[in-house]
Order: structure tokens, then C-alpha cells, then sequence
């Protein structure tokens, strides 16, 4: 019994932190980032998330539960991202222009930290219940998410950098993103075969969470920086291989 709750546990958390933390080293070690680059790697973030959403997250969350429990869910997300924005406003909130650009993007990857973190924890419920099905359901979802997490952990460590925030403190909140994983894998070992209605509900609600960060975040701050071709071209790309990996 302890064994199977153990084991993905630490997958769970092993593949979980490992996508995110290497996408947070990639973020880091890029030597210049001018604004088209940065607006760039933004906008398919953007799409990646979005993609997840429509074709991973609430797919899934529809096929376990009823449509008001999603919308309940979705609803409760973007709810609670609005709160952490007027939090991390209220925090970085320096009316000085040098300072104000900073802060900005700043606070985007503030807020990408904790919408991925909250984003984090159903995919870890889904990697525990997994486990519950079957080793190799397990495991194909396990790998699946690291994938996927790395371009994650690259559109949170970029803005921070950018924000002037000192690459070891970057790469410590891309790892505890990261954490929750192991977290949900945990929870999804336990409940799993208990209440699946709650594991729809919490994949509805990391849905809601990355709607408002791609509408709210993501999608304005990338066309602030860069308004050209090349952010549209950055927000497709990241929803057609989002799609493909939703299919792995």
C-alpha cells in the first residue's frame, strides 16, 4: 500500500521539477534577450498553455465530470489568479519608468511562477491516478509533462531575469513550481480511486488559472514588448506543438 503511494510520488516529483527546472537553466543562461526574443518565447508560451487547456485539461476534466463542475472549476481558477495579480501589484507598483518595465515583466513571471505551480499540481493528480490505472500510464504521463514543462520553466525564468530578479533566486521559485508535482502525484496516489470528481475539478481549475495567465499576462506583455509578426508566428507555433504534445 505505502509503495504505491511512494512511488509516483517521486516520479511525480522527479519529472515534475526536472522539466521546469531545465527550462528555468535555459531562461537563465541566455546571454542577451532582446525584446522581439523575449516577446517571442512569451507568445508560444502563450499558446502552449492554451493549447494544454483546450485539448488536455478540459478534455479530460469532461470526461470524468459534468460541464457545471468544469465551469465551476475554470471559474474558481481565474478567480484565484486575479487575486495573486492584485497581490503582486500591489507589491511591484514603482511609478518610475526604468523601474516600471522592470517591475512589469517582473510580476509576469511572478505570476506565470504561480500559475504553473497551480497548473502543476492536477497534472501531478494525474500522473498519481495514472499510476492507480497502470505502470505505463504512469509513467507515459510522466514523461509527456516533463516535456512540456520545459518551455514552461524558460517563459517563467526569462521575465524574472529580465526583471532584474539574480539567477540562483530564479531557479529556486522555477524549482518549487516544480515541487508540486510530487505534491499532486501524492494526492492522486491517495484519491485517485476515491473521488474522481475532485480531480476534475482541480484540472478545470489549473484550466481557469492558464486561461487568465495566456489573456491577462502572457499575450499583453508579449505584445508590449515586441508587436510584430514574429509574436504571432511565436504564439502559433507554441498551440500547434502544444497540441502535439497533448498527443504524446
Amino acid at each position: 500500500m505505502l509503495e504505491t503511494i511512494i512511488k509516483p510520488t517521486l516520479l511525480g516529483l522527479f519529472f515534475g521539477t526536472f522539466g521546469t527546472t531545465l527550462g528555468g537553466i535555459i531562461g537563465v543562461v541566455l546571454k542577451k534577450t532582446s525584446s522581439k526574443l523575449l516577446s517571442f518565447i512569451l507568445a508560444f508560451a502563450s499558446g502552449l498553455m492554451m493549447a494544454i487547456v483546450c485539448f488536455d485539461l478540459i478534455p479530460e476534466s469532461l470526461a470524468i465530470t459534468t460541464i457545471p463542475n468544469v465551469i465551476l472549476g475554470i471559474i474558481l481558477g481565474i478567480i484565484a489568479m486575479i487575486f495573486c495579480n492584485i497581490v503582486v501589484n500591489n507589491k511591484f507598483s514603482d511609478k518610475s519608468n526604468n523601474k516600471n518595465k522592470e517591475n512589469s515583466m517582473l510580476k509576469t513571471g511572478i505570476i506565470v511562477s504561480i500559475g504553473l505551480a497551480i497548473h502543476n499540481f492536477p497534472e501531478g493528480l494525474a500522473i498519481g491516478s495514472g499510476f492507480e490505472a497502470s505502470l505505463k500510464l504512469g509513467l507515459s504521463l510522466a514523461i509527456a509533462i516533463c516535456f512540456h514543462d520545459i518551455p514552461e520553466g524558460i517563459s517563467m525564468a526569462l521575465p524574472m531575469k529580465a526583471g532584474g530578479m539574480k539567477k540562483g533566486k530564479v531557479i529556486y521559485y522555477v524549482i518549487l513550481s516544480g515541487i508540486t508535482t510530487g505534491i499532486g502525484a501524492l494526492f492522486g496516489a491517495i484519491i485517485g480511486k476515491i473521488s474522481e470528481t475532485i480531480i476534475s475539478i482541480c484540472l478545470s481549475f489549473a484550466a481557469g488559472a492558464m486561461l487568465y495567465i495566456v489573456s491577462g499576462e502572457l499575450i499583453p506583455e508579449a505584445n508590449k514588448l515586441y508587436n510584430g509578426r514574429e509574436t504571432s508566428i511565436g504564439n502559433m507555433l507554441g498551440f500547434i506543438i502544444g497540441i502535439l504534445a497533448t498527443l504524446i
